[in-house]
């Protein structure tokens, strides 16, 4: 199985290719598009701030080959916010394969969320063999708000998007490189997809 890893100067990106390792396989970092667009699986990772992120992926010229791919795409953090319409952050217009904005938090909670949480409502493939209420790791400070294509949530002084699915595309707000065995299984889960018609 040829695993890619989307590789536009975003954090984090090794630790991802070694929590892949230990599944078993092995991940090629790329931003040569003919590369990903050949990937069985596409992880879409992210650490960092939207608005250079996207100037990045623009710079390179993935931010239209992203959209257009067919085969399973996990977008992890800020990955999965990249791939929205918007962030408030930096005032950034996104890859708008998710129909979704991402706010940043607003309330009395302490920003950006740093540490360990739950996920709920689970409803997708992906989590296969987690359990509800699950403890995953997350860092952020913007959020999607629930919506049509949520497939897991959190609570952090509001209840908001912790993963999202459109057709092939998914997304976690969390890491599942540094979520201990739900994290795992999470990402064992998207490897296993497979190509939707």
């Amino acid at each position: 199985m040829k695993i890619a890893i989307v590789n536009y100067g975003a954090g984090n990106i090794q630790s991802i290719k070694f929590a892949v390792r230990r599944l078993g396989h092995e991940a090629v970092l790329s931003s040569d598009a003919e590369e990903i667009r050949a990937a069985d699986k596409v992880i879409f990772p992210g650490v960092g701030e939207a608005s250079s992120a996207m100037r990045m992926l623009r710079s390179t010229g993935l931010d239209t080959v992203i959209p257009t791919l067919t085969q399973p795409v996990l977008g992890i953090c800020l990955g999965m916010q990249l791939m929205c319409q918007s962030s408030e952050e930096g005032n950034t217009t996104g890859l708008g394969i998710f129909d979704a904005k991402v706010v940043r938090f607003n309330n009395s909670q302490k920003v950006p969320q740093i540490g360990w949480n739950k996920i709920y409502d689970l409803k997708s493939d992906l989590f296969d063999g987690v359990e509800e209420n699950e403890y995953i790791y997350l860092v952020h400070s913007y959020y999607i708000p629930e919506c049509t294509e949520t497939i897991a949530s959190t609570e952090y002084g509001v209840e908001y998007t912790s993963a999202i699915k459109k057709n092939n595309f998914y997304g976690v707000q969390f890491h599942p490189e540094k979520s201990s065995t739900a994290g795992e299984k999470i990402l064992r889960n998207f490897l296993k997809l497979e190509v939707q018609s």
